[in-house]
Order: C-alpha cells, then structure tokens, then sequence
C-alpha cells in the first residue's frame, strides 16, 4: 500500500508562490508607479522590459496579456505598449458573464448598478447643476425630444438617448469614475433589457416626463427639484427590475433550489 508522504514546509511555500506571469505583471506595475507615468505613456520596448525587471520575453508577453486583459497596459499593434485608462471593462465583463451564467444575476446586478447611478447622480446634484453649460441644457432637451419621437418601441434608439442624456449629465464633472460607471451600467443593460417587459405607453410618458423636470429643474438651479426628478426617473426602473426578478423566480421550476443573492 502506497501511502504518499506530507508534504514539507518548503513545498507549501512552492505551492502558495504565484505564478512567474504574475510576478512579472506586478513588476510591470510597480514600474509604472516607481516611474510615475500616467494613462497614456509609453511603456520601454519589449527588450527594455525584459532587461529591466530581468524577466524573460515570454514572462513579459504573458504578464503584458494578463495586464491588459485589466486596461492597466493597452497593447496598439504596430507602435507599442502604453499605460492603460484604467476603465471598468474588466468589472463590466465580469458582471455580465455572471448574468449569463445565471439569468437572474441579471436582474439583481442591473438593480444594484442603477441603485448607484442614481446615488452617485442624486449624491452629485450640486456639481452636475454646476458644471453644466448652456450647450449642455441644448443637448438634454434635443435628446429628450428625440426620445419622444422614437417612443419605446424603437427599443435600441430610445434607450440610446437616455444613454446618452445620462452621459452628459455627468460629462463635465472632473471624475471619470463616474462617467465609467455610468457606460457599465449601460452595457450590462444591453444584455439583461431582452428579458425585461416591453414599456408601456404609460411607463415611456412617464419617463419622458421624468427627464423634461431633470432639465426644467437643471436650467433653473434647483437643486431639490433635480435631485426629486432623479427619485421620480429611477423609482419605475427599479419597480420593473424587481418585477422581472419576482417573477423568475416565480416560474422557477418546484424543487430547483433558487440561487441565494
């Protein structure tokens, strides 16, 4: 009978090491940061790299895929490899694929994103008012009166105005965070929006309404009137969103256990 031996101290360490395309990712990273560069600035050659951090080209080009993968390095073919923007695709692509995985992470993860947009919009209120230029206003209106000539049955054209009068909404404010957040709210709802309920000609008057008072109160100051025509816009998306998650859960099939969330 073979019974195998406990391993030793030493191949615990071995074990608990990370892998030889981490460490050179994590060099690459302090690198940047020891050498204070910014998104957008070149990264040293391929060659350079691997004399510098004493890594071999192929630990480079693993660690340069591994990093870029997160849009901390952006790789442009034909002129080099360059500091990332740092944007939230990464996070997008994760939430997504766990929608995928399971059809009612969907309604939970969108929930959740809208919950924070409309926290970080209604937490901003004063900024946005205050940052907001006269072109701007023009904007917001222009697409608020698109949105109404589409209506919600133009499904893709309707919810890309919104999109974008959300987008400018926050366009000004010296955070791109939450210009990032706003973009990653929308990409998940490209995926989930084909599992929701079409919008009733009462829900599309409604938002329209809803984003007429943001503007109105936004061309007039009021800061309360802003922040309540926010409530007001958000408060029916996540009533359809809790509707959509109820009844999934509903239609479930007796004795599946339902997911904890």
């Amino acid at each position: 009978m073979n019974v195998s031996r406990p391993p030793r101290p030493q191949e615990f360490r071995t074990a608990a090491r990370p892998s030889l395309r981490q460490e050179v990712a994590e060099a690459i990273k302090s690198y940047i940061l020891d050498n204070r560069l910014k998104p957008g600035d070149p990264l040293p050659s391929e060659a350079e790299l691997c004399t510098a951090l004493g890594a071999s080209r192929s630990s480079i080009r693993e660690a340069v895929k591994t990093l870029a993968v997160l849009d901390i390095v952006e790789v442009r073919r034909g002129h080099g490899t360059y500091v990332g923007r740092l944007s939230l695709s990464a996070l997008v692509e994760g939430l997504a694929f766990r929608g995928l995985l399971e059809p009612k992470d969907d309604f939970r993860i969108l929930f959740e994103l809208v919950e924070v947009r409309e926290l970080i919009e209604r937490g901003l209120a004063e900024r946005i008012l205050a940052t907001l230029a006269p072109e701007d206003l023009d904007a917001l209106d222009t697409l608020v009166d698109e949105m109404d000539q589409r209506g919600a049955h133009d499904g893709d054209g309707f919810a890309a105005c919104d999109r974008s009068f959300h987008e400018r909404l926050v366009r000004r404010l010296d955070n791109k965070l939450v210009a990032q957040l706003s973009l990653a709210f929308w990409d998940v709802y490209a995926i989930v929006a084909p599992h929701l309920e079409g919008i009733s000609a009462e829900d599309e008057a409604g938002t329209i309404a809803d984003h007429r008072a943001i503007v109105r109160a936004a061309r007039a100051g009021d800061t309360e009137g802003f922040v309540r025509a926010l409530r007001d816009h958000y408060a029916p998306v996540r009533r359809r969103l809790t509707e959509a998650r109820a009844t999934m859960e509903t239609a479930q099939p007796a004795g599946t256990d339902t997911p904890s969330t």
